[in-house]
């Protein structure tokens, strides 16, 4: 049975819960925003400790957003107190403040370019701002409740976002207007991510089902994927084929989609607070997430990105709670795992589908 523990950073630890998390894309930075409205910019290293860099304290509310501009020269921080700041991070000072962004708390962000970033607020307001003219360019409402996620295409010409209503929208960014907006769902939507190249949207659900959209055809879904116990509040792709999950319980999953099969938990935050958040790192080693245990911590993905399916083989039931090698549990319970499956499956032939396997299932998205 192995022993070693994986290597990865150490846990950073605040005294305020922390909402939200960014890698920066140049450097072995990562920014965090606190509900008590501070940003913070920390180091983090294998080798050495972490340490922090920067503390921002622009905000009079909650600091719901950051997220780093495409060079890493800026840090875009939005806030529950309806503004959002700019911040020139090689003099640490506010670049730009937009102190009335919104009428309603601002609830999500995403930057599109270096100057052109798009916010969504509680009551389904959504804006494009140019930075340039530190004005919107484009404002619209297609959503009665909060913009709970954003993503944009790799052209930028396709804008998505998710609301609680429980409708996935796009929007053309070149026309500045709505494209098409899905039927109403009965659950909440509250997390988006593009994979399969592109051809497939994931949306993370309320009620812990993955719904699943084919590119272009926005009015309803291809496939939907049940078996998270609680609600999927964030969701970031690994590869084409993986997303990792945060959910309500607590647990961070890693799934494959089409076929849809649970891989196993990442990690997990403890005392089964919910993930606030997730972030992958630039080169793709590190997945970090926030909790209310006022902590970041730090997930090696590096074997979990290798993972493939086998689509001839049944999904197995155990699959949804075997922890992974990236997890502070993963070697431990992966060998007591594979210990008790094998002398369960002693003398059978293939394991059980998995209760919470695919329910609209084709062949064609399979190949996908």
């Amino acid at each position: 049975m192995a022993t070693d523990m994986i290597r990865k950073p150490k846990d950073i630890s605040f005294s305020d819960i922390v909402v939200d998390i960014c890698f920066h894309p140049e450097k072995d930075v990562i920014a965090s925003g606190t509900i008590e409205g501070d940003a913070y910019l920390h180091s983090y290293s294998t080798t050495s400790e972490n340490s922090e860099l920067m503390k921002l304290s622009h905000h009079k509310k909650s600091c719901r957003v950051v997220r780093f501009s495409p060079s890493g020269e800026e840090l875009h921080t939005a806030s529950k107190d309806k503004s959002f700041n700019s911040i020139d991070l090689n003099t640490g000072t506010v670049k730009r403040k937009v102190k009335s962004a919104h009428e309603s708390p601002i609830y999500s962000m995403l930057v599109t370019g270096e100057n052109f970033l798009v916010t969504g607020d509680d009551d389904g307001h959504l804006k494009l701002w140019d930075l340039r003219q530190q004005k919107a360019v484009m404002e619209v409402k297609e959503s009665e409740e909060f913009i709970s996620d954003i993503a944009v295409d790799d052209a930028k010409r396709t804008l998505l976002t998710t609301s609680g209503e429980g409708t996935l929208t796009a929007f053309n960014l070149r026309r500045k207007k709505l494209d098409t907006q899905s039927e109403l769902f009965d659950s909440e939507f509250l997390s988006l991510a593009i994979v399969k190249r592109g051809q497939k949207v994931v949306c993370g659900c309320g009620m812990g089902e993955l719904n699943i959209f084919t590119w272009g055809e926005w009015g309803n879904i291809s496939d939907r994927f049940p078996g998270h116990p609680m609600s999927v509040d964030c969701m970031v792709p690994l590869t084409d084929d993986i997303v990792c999950t945060g959910s309500c319980d607590g647990m961070i999953r890693a799934v494959n989609i089409l076929p849809n099969r649970f891989l196993g938990v990442v990690g997990e935050h403890p005392g089964d607070f919910p993930v606030e958040n997730l972030s992958l790192s630039r080169d793709k080693h590190w997945l970090a997430s926030c909790s209310h245990d006022q902590k970041i911590k730090f997930w090696n993905v590096d074997s979990i990105k290798d993972e493939t399916v086998d689509v001839k083989s049944r999904a197995k039931k155990g699959n949804k709670s075997k922890f992974l090698k990236s997890s502070d549990k993963g070697d431990f319970f992966a060998d007591m795992a594979a210990d008790e499956n094998n002398a369960s499956t002693s003398g059978q032939g293939e394991g059980d589908d998995d209760d919470d396997s695919d329910e609209m299932d084709d062949s064609d998205d399979e190949d996908d």
